[in-house]
């Protein structure tokens, strides 16, 4: 729904600061850190030009490698597919300037740390065409087979102006919703962690539809079912509803699902920049073991080559360590192999197309509608988007985006039969848009759950996983010589922000291991970590 509890995060308020993605399990301000004119801190000289592992090239690793390449140490970046990782921009075959983002593809403005990055990559965003905001033009919400046209959620059946207000009234009832926008807005750290971690302790072993069905705005099951089908902001979280509702109030209390903004330039521009700028050069092949060598790690690649590392930051998904890679079991801890086994990923999966042009403009005279909207349905391919690249250039539509068991229902059908099964399904919805006569490019598609280098799109905690989250996530605190990173060991796992912290707590890590500090007027997370930790839940 677009109608959400929390203000835009570019809203003027009482104190004139934005709703950011400072997390209430460790309010750290991450955009104050890498902003600060001191800096991130130095390492001795003597430690000038060492070379540190970095397992992986997705956002995490590339922010990490950057940041240590200004302290002058020498980043080694081992990747078996690609800069990116999930910042994935494939471009249509025959059309350059056209692409189909496979993973990240909409950030909000609430990922002040992340757009620091964006800033010094020179990149450039957009508004993102969500459902019911401007930059999607149109809307329409199908389900059980009725569709409803809109461009804003009053001119919806008054239900979901219902269903929208019970998840306000909700969240407000059973999570002190206001009261922890206004602490993270103020940055108010004893108030953040008063109200939170009580929190912890009450709702870690509730899901999200348990946390709904117990409030009394959802009292009814068509409440729920709506709002399951259409969800807020984004489109429809249903596929959530076995989820910790702590991962849920993590993503609602930042305004993470809010005012989202595209890449102009393509995601994967954001860390193949950062890289040039970190002095790039290749990479070098997959890792595939790691084991302890003295006080550091012998890391073997794909070619056969074996190193040797004071220090490595571990950044790809964690089961990758228990599948694809022999690593020595000294290099953990037994909690930590356990938080790592019991590690939920979701499943995610896209379909993409490029079209002749953004015909979805057109206007009827007839109706006055949009000859195509943005669409949330409950058929198969649950949410489309029309992404407009201008007038006078192709249009890219994303056929469908689906998590969990709806992105399953695609795995094991071919990129033309899945193709051919979204335009089936949208048909019934817009009879008279053929869809076959526009594609101009072959298809484009993911499931990440198949990708042997991911295994799933993204983590997301069951109920009584926090204590497992919290073990990988304060990892970077327990000396080396691998430290932990990337958006699965975060709070918010998923969002580029998540990856973008944790790589900066593997850098204060590094720093540490290698002697160096930061400076007193700029602590690092690390320095502030007794003040600020998570807190620790009994497990005994």
């Amino acid at each position: 729904m677009a109608a959400l509890p929390s203000a835009p995060v570019d809203a003027p308020h009482a104190d004139h600061r934005p709703i950011t993605m400072i997390g209430p399990d460790f309010p750290f301000g991450y955009d104050d850190y890498v902003r600060h004119p001191a800096g991130l801190g130095t390492v001795p000289d003597a430690a000038h030009g060492t070379e540190v592992a970095i397992v992986g090239a997705g956002l995490s690793g590339i922010v990490a490698a950057y940041e240590l390449a200004r302290m002058g140490l020498k980043p080694v970046v081992y990747e078996a597919d690609r800069v990116g990782g999930r910042l994935r921009t494939e471009r249509f075959d025959g059309h350059p300037d056209a692409f189909a983002e496979m993973g990240a593809m909409r950030f909000p403005p609430s990922s002040t740390t992340l757009f620091h990055y964006i800033e010094q990559a020179g990149l450039t965003t957009t508004p993102f065409p969500n459902p019911l905001t401007p930059a999607a033009g149109s809307t329409v919400v199908d389900l059980k087979g009725v569709s409803h046209y809109a461009t804003t959620l009053e001119e919806l059946p008054a239900v979901f102006g219902d269903v929208a207000r019970a998840w306000a009234a909700a969240l407000e009832e059973g999570a002190a919703f206001g009261e922890m926008q206004a602490a993270i807005r103020a940055r108010d750290v004893p108030r953040i962690k008063a109200l939170w971690d009580p929190m912890v302790a009450a709702l870690d072993d509730e899901t999200f539809y348990g946390f709904l069905a117990k409030s009394p705005s959802f009292s009814r099951f068509s409440f729920r079912e709506i709002f399951g089908q259409v969800g807020f902001g984004t489109g429809g979280w249903d596929t959530d509803f076995p989820n910790s509702m702590l991962e849920i109030l993590r993503v609602v209390y930042t305004g993470a699902d809010d005012e989202h903004r595209s890449i102009a330039e393509g995601s994967q521009a954001l860390p193949e920049r950062l890289w040039e700028q970190a002095g790039g050069g290749a990479t070098r092949p997959a890792a595939v073991a790691m084991a302890a060598d003295g006080d550091g790690v012998l890391i073997t690649d794909a070619a056969g080559d074996a190193r040797r590392y004071a220090a490595v930051i571990f950044t790809p998904q964690s089961w990758l360590m228990l599948t694809r890679m022999r690593v020595d079991e000294a290099l953990f801890a037994p909690d930590a192999w356990t938080a790592m086994e019991r590690t939920h990923y979701m499943e995610a999966s896209k379909i993409f197309v490029l079209v002749d042009r953004p015909f979805w403009k057109d206007v009827d005279e007839a109706t006055g509608r949009h000859a195509m909207s943005m669409t949330l349905t409950d058929r198969m391919p649950r949410g489309t988007y029309l992404i407009d690249l201008g007038d006078d250039r192709p249009g890219v539509v994303c056929l469908s985006y689906t998590w969990t068991d709806d992105s399953m229902k695609w795995l094991s059908l071919s990129v033309q039969e899945r193709v051919d099964v979204a335009v089936d399904a949208l048909r019934s919805i817009y009879p008279d848009v053929d869809l076959h006569e526009r594609i101009i490019a072959p298809p484009v598609s993911v499931s990440w759950e198949h990708e042997p280098w991911f295994m799933g799109a993204f983590k997301a905690n069951l109920p009584g996983h926090y204590r497992y989250q919290r073990r990988l996530f304060c990892h970077f605190m327990e000396g080396g010589p691998i430290f932990l990173a990337g958006d699965d060991v975060s709070w918010t796992a998923g969002w580029a922000e998540g990856a973008v912290q944790t790589a900066l707590n593997a850098v204060w890590g590094v720093q540490r291991r290698l002697g160096g500090s930061t400076h007193p007027d700029n602590p690092g997370p690390g320095d502030r970590f007794a003040e600020l930790a998570p807190v620790a839940l009994p497990e005994d």
